[in-house]
Formats: C-alpha cells, structure tokens, sequence
C-alpha cells in the first residue's frame, strides 16, 4: 500500500462521517419528511447542511469506488469503519446526542476489528481472473 492509497482511505472515512453528519445536522431543523410530501423534502435538499452533505457523501462514493479499484471490498471496508467511530464523535460532541455505553463499546470492537484487518493483505491476486470478465482491461493490467 501507497501513502496514496492510504490517504484515499482516509477520504473514505472522513467524507462518510462529515457527510452523514452533516445530513443529521441539517435535518434536525426540520419536521419529520415524508415522501408522499415530496415539496418537503426538496425544501429540506436545498438547505445548506443538506446541501453540505450531499457534497461530500458524493465525495464519499468517488472515494470509496477508487479504493474498491486497488483493494478488496474485505479489506476497505474494515479499514473504512473508523468513518463510525468519528461519526459518533461528532454526534456526540458536535450534534450533542446521547450515546449509550453500549455503543461506546461497540465502538471499541470496531477499532479493535480495524485493527486485525489491517494487519491483512490489501489486495487478493486475480490476474488470472480479471482478463475473463473484463477482457477490455487486459492491456491495463498487464
């Protein structure tokens, strides 16, 4: 792994976190949202939280289709599931929700998880795999 693939990870896990809050932040300044109500929920599309997320939760899906590009979906996302770690730490202290300690320790496993991934290999070999699915890709990979 590269300092750049990593830091693609990191983008990851910081776009996923930053952009749900986001969405969680805005949307609390509005009445519960109902799709047989769709005048609603564009009102609430166009707010400037929501707005905020849905930039960077595309940021988020970029991201995450680059790194399903160099590594497998088993390694990225384990390695990607820091996002909820920082997720609740932002809920927690910037959203001011309540967090159980029951999550606290969930979030511990996590972490605990993340790490026993991490120490695994980021990409499974399928040359001889690739070229049959994709044959468009046999002079990219060789």
């Amino acid at each position: 792994m590269t300092l750049r693939r990593y830091l693609i990870l990191a983008l990851v896990t910081l776009t996923a976190a930053l952009g749900d809050t986001c969405l969680a932040r805005g949307m609390k300044a509005f009445p519960p949202v109902s799709l047989s109500h769709p005048q609603a929920l564009i009102h609430a599309i166009v707010s400037p939280w929501i707005l905020a997320g849905i930039v960077l939760l595309t940021g988020f899906f970029a991201s995450y289709l680059t790194a399903l590009s160099f590594a497998d979906l088993t390694y990225v996302l384990p390695a990607t599931s820091m996002g909820y770690v920082i997720m609740t730490i932002l809920a927690r202290f910037w959203l001011h929700e309540h967090v159980s300690p029951g999550r606290w320790l969930g979030l511990l496993f996590i972490t605990a998880g993340v790490g026993f991934v991490a120490r695994g290999p980021s990409y499974t070999e399928t040359d001889s795999v690739l070229p049959v699915l994709r044959p468009e890709l046999e002079e990219v990979v060789s």
